[in-house]
């Protein structure tokens, strides 16, 4: 079999026209110290306050202090892998949860990963965990009630659908027993609710969780957990992310 001069250099040729490069462009960093679930960076001078960062080990950060010569950035996850000197890109991405209805009956982290071993969650929505907070001509009055279901509340200091309540106790005296009832009263209602557990033992999270589930409840709940031997940035995160999750059906035009 003999090759023609003619065909290599036609078949060099072809290779040459069909030949597409990909180049991907990162602004990086470098890792300064790492500690208690702070990271200080050298190298992100044009990152946005609240940004994801990546870091090598798939851990990823929020940028939270940024100052003149360096960049503060809350770890969301564990700091065993992160080591002085490491390579951290930006992700041009601000800290963000998925939301949507594929989350209802689901628990999941601060970050809107599943816990509860029943497979990825297919939101195709997603909310920063901060953002403006709507003005005082958009809102209207609290004019509808929220039944408890406590008649002791509902008779004496009803509360409405669109008003912050505080529940303030000590160490088991029921608080929680309130929120749980309150949850579960809200079936047939469309109410969707979430619960945020900040800083409780997994075992304190399951029993509520086996506790909605046997009412029915968890078809309309979504329950973020950010344990107590999670890090302590996930802790802080945990109420943002629950807010964001309930602020996409308000703005749908349901209640949460």
């Amino acid at each position: 079999m003999s090759i023609r001069p003619d065909e290599i250099s036609r078949l060099i040729k072809q290779q040459i026209e069909s030949f597409q490069s990909t180049v991907e462009v990162y602004d990086t960093g470098v890792v300064l110290t790492v500690g208690d679930g702070i990271a200080r960076l050298h190298g992100l001078d044009n990152v946005m306050a609240g940004e994801l960062i990546e870091f090598p080990n798939g851990v990823y950060g929020m940028a939270f202090n940024l100052e003149e010569d360096n960049v503060g950035v809350i770890v969301l996850g564990s700091v065993l892998g992160i080591k002085e000197g490491d390579v951290v890109k930006r992700t041009g991405r601000i800290t963000q949860v998925p939301v949507g209805p594929e989350l209802l009956g689901r628990v999941v982290n601060p970050l809107g990963q599943p816990l509860d071993n029943r497979g990825p969650i297919e939101a195709s929505v997603f909310r920063p965990i901060e953002s403006r907070a709507p003005g005082v001509i958009d809102r209207k009055s609290v004019h509808e009630p929220m039944q408890t279901g406590i008649k002791a509340i509902d008779a004496m200091i009803p509360i409405g659908r669109g008003q912050r309540e505080l529940i303030i106790g000590d160490r088991q005296t029921g608080k929680t027993a309130i929120a749980i009832d309150a949850i579960i009263n809200q079936k047939n209602t469309g109410i969707k609710c979430i619960y945020v557990a900040i800083g409780q033992k997994q075992s304190t999270v399951a029993q509520v969780v086996e506790t909605l589930k046997r009412y029915g409840a968890m078809e309309y709940t979504i329950v973020v957990a950010a344990n107590a031997s999670d890090p302590a940035p996930l802790l802080f995160m945990a109420p943002y992310a629950g807010c964001a999750m309930g602020e996409y059906f308000m703005y749908n035009g349901e209640h949460a």
